[in-house]
């Protein structure tokens, strides 16, 4: 993990780096930065070890990609950016210091490209990816062509950035490693404040004070929106309000102000009906099941009400919108068996997500295949996290991905698969991708609802 100390957002443009290396170009955060960059017209190459479905994108917009971490492959080049996950000690990071070069987190980069924009930046622990795509997807269709750049694809769009023509500069704000705190937003969006990634925080309050902090950051001239309906959120609205800063809510709560009124979620979508300070806006709709798409489609709206967009413009991006890739999103059929992917991992996600699924499959069974995300997350939450599985009607779990971590005795999926509170012939931990296909294939049948989630990935596509 990385750990060098971040830049506050200054008065570098992207134009200023010059030529940009991305050590790591493949991932999706990575990836979406090289994106961004190149159809900004800049030089860009990166460097991977695998041969990532994002790769062949970046090469056709012009993009030299390296498959090999060599010295040799910042020759000529100006700027390198690298992610939390690259270590201060890599042979390119190394080097590049040696050579004097520009060397940037990917956010310190991020936030040069978003010089002179109006940032729109969407922080939370969870919904942060989906709030993103919905907020960019309503001023796309209001017009207003919005630069963007997210954690995920939008699906049916299939990319996570984009550089556009209008004024606003949509960006998923990452908590994780406290970068989020190097931008200085026009809007900033926060969907809910619970406890994760204590690794870094240490403790909750610790990180409910950086959430603080980001929110402190927004322009004076523009504006914070959080939920009423998450205690995190309402406690950050409270303390913010009481220094006199520009706060709006959003959730199902009375004193919300974007109040939701009956919500109703099913295996078709979301609908409900929003009002503003009283003043009703229409029924909003969405495709995508799930009471948390809905809150999720709410801070969208409120973000478009705010900026004086069109609220016609919010109902028809949001009754149209595709979902992201790997937030809840339908894989397709086969053999009668409908297979959904989703990112969750932390357990109230999960919690949220299994609840939906159970919608979904109506009287077939929900069947999931989860990959936890980190080992001390796995063991401080494992009675949480079980309980969510435990929603399903059957568990097949795959060993906790945890690069870097070493696992202790009495850590991991082992212990995790026992705490599921499930009969012993309906839960199983299995310890490869090839097992968690057979075990599918021998557990499901026509009209069960399989769901791959968690860091479990690779296998919806198999």
């Amino acid at each position: 993990m990385n750990t060098a100390p971040f830049t506050p957002a200054g008065t570098v443009t992207a134009e200023d780096l010059g030529r940009i290396h991305l050590i790591g170009v493949g991932g999706v955060g990575m990836s979406g930065l090289a994106r961004l960059f190149l159809t900004r017209g800049l030089p860009v190459s990166g460097s991977e070890l695998r041969e990532w479905p994002s790769l062949a994108g970046l090469r056709a917009l012009g993009g030299t990609i390296h498959m090999s971490h060599e010295p040799g492959n910042l020759d000529g080049v100006d700027t390198v950016v690298y992610s939390s996950a690259i270590p201060q000690d890599h042979l390119e990071m190394v080097e590049a210091r040696r050579r004097g070069l520009r060397v940037l987190h990917r956010s310190e980069a991020l936030a040069a490209a978003m010089t002179g924009r109006r940032a729109i930046a969407v922080a939370g622990t969870h919904g942060k990816t989906t709030t993103t795509s919905m907020v960019t997807m309503v001023l796309q269709q209001a017009g207003a062509d919005p630069s963007f750049v997210i954690g995920g694809e939008i699906s049916e769009v299939g990319s996570g950035a984009h550089h556009g023509t209008g004024e606003y500069f949509v960006v998923e704000a990452d908590e994780s490693d406290r970068s989020f705190l190097i931008y200085r937003p026009y809007v900033s969006i926060i969907t809910n404040v619970e406890a994760d990634h204590l690794n870094t925080y240490g403790d909750y309050a610790t990180l409910e004070a950086a959430f603080a902090e980001f929110a402190r950051l927004t322009d004076p001239d523009g504006f914070i929106i959080t939920c009423a309906d998450d205690p995190g959120g309402r406690r950050l609205a409270e303390t913010l309000r009481a220094e006199g800063r520009r706060v709006h809510t959003y959730g199902e709560a009375a004193d919300a102000d974007l109040r939701m009124s009956g919500m109703v979620s099913s295996a078709q979508g979301v609908r409900y009906l929003a009002e503003v300070d009283g003043r009703p806006l229409g029924e909003i709709r969405l495709p995508v099941p799930g009471r948390h798409m809905g809150l999720n489609s709410a801070a969208a709206v409120l973000t478009a009400y705010l900026l004086d967009l069109p609220v016609s413009a919010a109902e028809a991006a949001l009754a149209s919108f595709p979902g992201v890739r790997r937030r809840f999103e339908r894989k397709g059929v086969a053999d009668g068996v409908l297979v959904y992917d989703e990112y969750a991992y932390h357990p109230t996600s999960m919690t949220l997500a299994m609840q939906t699924l159970r919608e979904v499959a109506g009287d077939g069974r929900l069947i999931v295949v989860f990959q936890p995300y980190r080992l001390y997350r796995t063991r401080d939450n494992q009675a949480e996290i079980a309980a969510a599985l435990g929603i399903a009607d059957e568990v097949v779990l795959l060993e906790v991905f945890g690069p870097g971590e070493l696992r202790q005795p009495g850590e991991g999926s082992a212990a995790l698969i026992e705490a599921v509170p499930l009969p012993a012939e309906r839960k199983i931990f299995v310890d490869s991708w090839d097992a968690a296909t057979v075990e599918v294939a021998r557990r499901a049948r026509a009209g069960d609802v399989v769901v791959t989630m968690g860091a479990a990935a690779d296998l919806a596509d198999r």
